[in-house]
């Protein structure tokens, strides 16, 4: 086994000789980009992680993790557009760098491209992987249409906004995980489990992100903090103190975020005080501990050593203890 850092570097280094000067130059150069722009990485790590949980080379799962890694890219492509997002960590969005109709046809290749790294797999690894993929990637676009249309609902649901996150976050790092448990050729009890696994954890880690977003240092979050209260996000926390408030309280925070405004730390701060004082920022917490509790629980089913199940579980708690 190696360490987070160690994959991270295993998985730039294959990034970077995947990095060929193709023509045409618009279609390719935006995709290069976006790639290169950094990041986390979690997928693609959890993927070379987790084969080697179930007793495989890492190198084995280097093009699954690849292909996990340009789908999520293809997928940050589109969102921007459709959010008018200027900036991408930082950087500027592939929309703004170039224009909307190269962001597009970009990111339709992305998708293609992704598709083609499981290509390097034996036909019944292929048949797997692209199955996984095929069921995640559609889920991927039903949460995110799910996350669209609560922009104009009045009356989303806790639950309904759980669904939201669990397709739109959470199922492609379950499937990331369990790549790496197919290529590993463990049992169908260990890929459910670890499935599971991620799952509930790309869930903690979305709430940890909602939460993060309101009540994150600025100088570390790395985003604008404040960001889904300026553009009237209905995140968890929005949605528990509108539950949790009385009426007045609650008609207040609905008309706070009948706002528009780009810039607006008045309504910031008026929002975040209703988000302490109903009880909302410490029921968010409360969630993110349930699913990565919930998580930690999956673990024991999992035919491994408990050495490898300590491994899994420091991630995990190395993931919810972030700041940025």
């Amino acid at each position: 086994m190696h360490t987070i850092s160690e994959y991270q570097d295993f998985f730039v280094s294959y990034l970077e000789a995947q990095n060929p000067s193709k023509e045409p130059k618009n279609l390719y150069d935006p995709i290069n980009y976006i790639l290169g722009l950094g990041g986390k990485r979690m997928r693609p790590v959890l993927t070379l992680l987790t084969a080697e949980i179930f007793n495989s080379d890492y190198k084995k799962a280097l093009p699954a993790s690849m292909a996990v890694e340009v789908f999520h890219n293809f997928s940050l492509v589109h969102d921007d557009i459709m959010d008018d997002a200027p900036l991408r960590r930082g950087k500027e969005t592939v929309h703004e760098k170039w224009d909307i109709n190269t962001g597009i046809l970009s990111g339709d290749a992305m998708l293609i491209l992704a598709y083609q790294y499981f290509e390097q797999y034996d036909p019944s690894t292929f048949r797997e992987l692209a199955k996984l993929f095929s069921k995640t990637a559609l889920e991927v676009c039903e949460g995110q249409q799910w996350d669209v249309d609560f922009e104009t609902r009045s009356n989303v649901t806790i639950p309904e906004y759980l669904k939201m996150i669990e397709y739109k976050t959470a199922v492609l790092v379950a499937a990331a995980m369990k790549m790496g448990a197919i290529i590993a050729e463990t049992s169908e009890d260990n890929q459910i489990a670890i499935y599971d696994f991620g799952l509930n954890l790309g869930i903690a880690f979305q709430l940890q992100d909602d939460y993060l977003d309101a009540f994150g240092n600025p100088e570390t979050f790395g985003k604008q903090v404040g960001g889904d209260i300026i553009e009237n996000k209905k995140t968890y926390l929005y949605l528990k103190a509108i539950a949790h408030s009385d009426k007045k309280i609650a008609e207040q925070l609905q008309q706070l975020f009948s706002i528009n405004s780009k810039e607006n730390e008045d309504k910031i701060n008026a929002v975040k005080t209703i988000f302490i004082d109903s009880g909302a920022a410490e029921a968010t917490q409360e969630a993110i501990r349930f699913y990565t509790f919930r998580a930690f629980e999956t673990l024991e089913k999992l035919n491994i050593s408990s050495d490898k199940k300590s491994i899994l579980r420091v991630f995990g708690e190395k993931l919810m203890s972030r700041n940025v």
